[in-house]
């Protein structure tokens, strides 16, 4: 298998993996599948009760491969382009060329498409001639599916759900209408060139898919359906991009990275589309019995969500309204074990209520109802979008999330502060452990949130709140200036993944240099090796924190034992077990890179950056970073860091920025089209001063 000379964004091979796992995917906010697959899942739709629940399969009408009678001197290529979102199958003769493009569409998201496209190599005029083979039924363990009346030259099935997430809810419909794939398509003797277009659309109601299946066959009948695909995937690209002018497999990683995650997010301009969030193998996995059945976790909003945040703050937010519609769910879930408040289930389908199979992890893993609010607090200092808050259910669940907290923690006369017990950590290995340091950290972080919102909304602060964040104990060894894991954790015992060193990032909770290398110190040796994927990206960033460059270096490198070949798929553990199409990992390793490598850190009245740049790379550039309703470029080298504010929002006099460069206390006007270069130093971005300088 060979990639694609050095063209980063372009994977390709000769033949295929032999585990189908590891083949591409093709997926948009809406639908998703692997390419060679027999079935597609659809955002949302889940079929099974509580802790059975798991994406619903339906069939896929794009699960079709080319086929020649004859291979004698046909060459075959498969190529992924990341640009384009468009997996492609070449087969190649001295008589014709072959291809079939498969693509979910990246503006119109309720469609699939492939094409067939032969053109003639030669004067010959006989007939050539490509087998189309498919397995496809239009059936599904998931959904009773009936057969409907064709639309159009179009076959059309409907059904619903067999059995609903709790007693009682809804069987949501999937409806469906595809273009019939014939046996074979000829190339006629007197044509030089023809293509075929085959249409899927799938809706949640019979109105809603003949109508997206007529806007695509207006676009087939126009030429442009793929065209317009291209373009929106091109208009992605425009507004956000990491290129890194270093290792070819470091390029490669980062593209693969942005495809998979980007291809996850709702489109542009699609404010009000109902996301129903990412699972860790995305909407391309999750079937029963399959990288976590399709469930969200807190890789979401831990891994993945920083990343989009940075560059799409209304996929971002579309992320967070998810959590907001799920919010009665996390409020039963806290019913349901006695507490007070919203408690956001460590496994999220349709209904928020906990779907996780094995008790243990739904009750005891709670630190992610702090991740889920650590989300919102990220996303409202980067976007200060109040509406987000005041009118659209933000200030519901935050103060919902606060109460849980609340009423989770006890007093210890003991130790004169509050406990919260009986918990299962980040670290898996561990659980019914009390004052996990992240679990009460992140707890805090929520409390002292939820009060500076409070303020700014100039709302009443309930006094508990303020009490509880200030009185939670986070466990600190005094004696080795470090933070244990847990209540009795013992040096040298073994941690699955990243637990502390998540203290340093992305929590950014205070602590010196000293203790930040003591962490990571303690436990990057005793840390799982062969571990979940996120886990070195931590360590990396920690070490860059400290400008311990080539150990971060070190640590980062080993993320390439979880990338599989040709396609840059990851593995969620670096034997190959585990989720596939692993987004968390994708997630953590760009923030490697992304808050890595840039330090660029999300606070309250700034963003921050602090940069660092490996021996062998030469240049970062960070193209369409959001702030407080701008765009900006980055491009750091170890010599000069530019900056250039593509687009500005709002009144110039209230959206102006500035950089304020730490060493000198120098404040740079950031003004619209106008590129500014200084020394690479530390500093940060912030809302131009009112002061004159």
């Amino acid at each position: 298998m060979a990639n694609s000379g050095d063209d980063p964004t372009v994977f390709s091979c000769t033949a295929l993996p032999s585990d189908s796992r590891l083949l591409p995917t093709v997926t948009n906010a809406y639908l998703g599948t692997r390419v060679y697959r027999d079935i597609l899942h659809v955002n949302g739709i889940y079929n099974g009760a509580v802790g059975d629940t798991h994406r619903a399969d339906v069939p896929s009408p794009i699960n079709v491969r080319m086929k020649v009678s004859s291979k004698d001197g046909v060459t075959e290529t498969f190529s992924l382009s990341t640009r384009t979102g468009t997996f492609s199958h070449v087969l190649q003769s001295p008589e014709y060329t072959a291809t079939h493009r498969i693509y979910a569409h990246h503006a119109h998201v309720h469609l699939l498409a492939f094409s067939i496209t032969i053109q003639r190599s030669t004067t010959k005029r006989q007939p050539i001639t490509v087998q189309l083979q498919s397995q496809f039924t239009p059936k599904s363990p998931d959904v009773d599916f009936n057969r409907g009346p064709d639309y159009q030259g179009a076959q059309y099935i409907y059904g619903k759900t067999l059995i609903p997430e709790v007693e009682g809810g809804p069987q949501p419909a999937v409806h469906m209408v595809w273009t019939p794939v014939p046996q074979a398509v000829i190339l006629l003797g007197e044509e030089q060139e023809q293509s075929w277009e085959f249409l899927t659309a799938v809706a949640e109601s019979e109105e809603g898919v003949k109508r997206h299946f007529r806007e695509g066959m207006s676009l087939v009948a126009a030429g442009s359906l793929y065209s317009s695909h291209t373009q929106a995937w091109a208009a992605r690209w425009r507004g956000c991009c990491v290129d890194v002018d270093g290792p070819l497999p470091l390029k490669q990683a980062v593209y693969g990275c942005l495809y998979y995650l980007l291809s996850a997010i709702p489109p542009l301009g699609s404010s009000g589309f109902l996301f129903h969030g990412i699972s860790p193998g995305g909407l391309s996995n999750g079937t029963q019995g399959e990288d976590y059945w399709g469930h969200v976790f807190w890789d979401q909003d831990t891994w993945m969500f920083p990343n989009i945040l940075l560059f799409y703050p209304e996929a971002a937010r579309a992320i967070l309204e998810y959590r907001i519609r799920t919010l009665d769910g996390a409020m039963h879930n806290a019913q349901e074990l006695g507490y007070k408040g919203a408690k956001f289930p460590w496994e999220s389908a349709a209904t928020g209520r906990e779907v996780c199979p094995e008790e243990v992890y739904g009750a005891q893993e709670i630190h992610i109802t702090g991740d889920v609010l650590l989300a919102f607090e990220q996303y409202y200092h980067v976007t200060q979008d109040t509406k987000l808050f005041r009118e659209d259910g933000g200030w519901n669940l935050v103060g919902a999330v606060s109460q849980y907290w609340c009423s989770r923690m006890v007093w210890s006369e003991e130790e004169q502060c509050y406990h919260i017990k009986g918990v299962m950590p980040p670290d898996e290995y561990h659980y019914q452990v009390d004052n996990s340091v992240y679990t009460n950290a992140v707890a805090q972080r929520s409390l002292n949130f939820a009060a500076d919102l409070a303020c700014d909304f100039q709302i009443p602060v309930p006094e508990e709140w303020l009490e509880f964040a200030k009185e939670v104990k986070v466990p600190f060894d005094t004696e080795k200036k470090y933070h244990p894991e847990y209540d009795g954790y013992r040096p040298g015992e073994h941690v699955k993944q990243a637990d502390v060193v998540l203290l340093g990032f992305p929590m950014m909770y205070p602590m010196s240099p000293e203790v930040r290398r003591n962490d990571l110190e303690m436990y990057e040796p005793v840390t799982e090796q062969d571990g979940p994927a996120m886990t070195w990206s931590m360590f990396a960033v920690g070490w860059m924190e400290l400008k311990e460059v080539q150990r971060a270096q070190s640590q980062l490198s080993k993320c390439f034992n979880n990338i599989t070949e040709p396609f840059k798929i990851w593995s969620e553990n670096s034997d190959g077990s585990g989720a596939v199409n692993f987004l968390t990992g994708m997630g953590g390793f760009l923030q490697a890179v992304l808050f890595g490598y840039t330090g660029f850190r999300i606070t309250k009245n700034s963003l921050n950056f602090d940069p660092v740049c490996p021996d062998d790379i030469n240049r970062i550039k960070v193209t369409g970073v959001s702030y407080l309703g701008n765009k900006l470029n980055f491009t750091i080298t170890k010599e000069r860091i530019r900056i250039k504010v593509t687009k500005s929002s709002g009144d110039p006099r209230s959206s102006l920025l500035e950089a304020v460069l730490v060493e000198s206390g120098q404040r740079i006007l950031l003004h619209e089209g106008q590129i500014v270069v200084f020394p690479t130093t530390a500093g940060w971005i912030q809302r131009a001063s009112a002061e004159p300088f």
